[in-house]
């Protein structure tokens, strides 16, 4: 499902208009990534908990010529979902 076939999915579930509901999810990605910048935790009780952790830097290597490679440490989202998300997808 891409971003236009939530946003129809939104809008039928919600009875709302199209644009209402992409009005309604750019809100929530926009307040979501402020919060994640922040370092900030999301949870939708329910639905799952999104965070940011951060990857330490470690030794890689090219698959093409085997050199190694130092890969820098960065700060990446991590989504845990919730109980009842895991029971709708069972």
């Amino acid at each position: 499902m891409n971003k236009a076939e939530l946003i129809d999915a939104m809008a039928t579930s919600a009875n709302l208009s199209k644009a209402d509901a992409k009005k309604a999810l750019d809100a929530f990605i926009e307040a979501t990534t402020n919060a994640l910048k922040k370092g900030e935790r999301v949870a939708l009780v329910g639905f799952g908990s999104f965070s940011v952790v951060t990857r330490t830097a470690r030794k890689g290597r090219n698959p093409q010529t085997g050199a190694e490679i130092d890969i820098p440490e960065k700060r990446v989202v991590k989504f845990k979902g919730g109980a009842d998300l895991s029971e709708g997808v069972k």
